[in-house]
């Protein structure tokens, strides 16, 4: 339990700072990035599994590049869930998906 809060946290300030760079995604503070942190993972827990097993098929089809597009559907969901937390579109949550995935793999690597 403490280590899913720690990641939340993680979670939750690398959605804010992708949000300031993506256009098309919106956070409104830093208590809602927080809040989309841990409603991101949440559904990470509960939804990506039965996703992966789903599309395994494609998956293994385009080498692993359809988790991307998981990664972005569950982000989209996500700021569907959260008030003050917006993605405007497919293509902004790719993008988000996809700088979210690098600098969590970053802070993985540094911690």
């Amino acid at each position: 339990m403490e280590y899913f809060l720690i990641q939340a946290l993680f979670v939750g300030f690398l959605l804010y700072v992708v949000a300031r760079i993506v256009p098309g995604m919106e956070i409104d503070g830093c208590l809602t990035a927080i809040l989309a942190g841990l409603v991101l993972g949440i559904i990470n827990a509960l939804l990506k599994p039965l996703l992966l097993l789903l599309t395994l098929p494609i998956t293994i089809l385009t080498l692993g590049l359809f988790l991307l597009v998981v990664n972005a559907l569950l982000l989209w969901l996500a700021s569907a869930f959260v008030p003050g937390f917006k993605v405007r579109g497919f293509g902004p949550a790719l993008l988000g998906a996809l700088l979210l995935s690098l600098f969590s793999f970053g802070i993985t690597l540094v911690i």
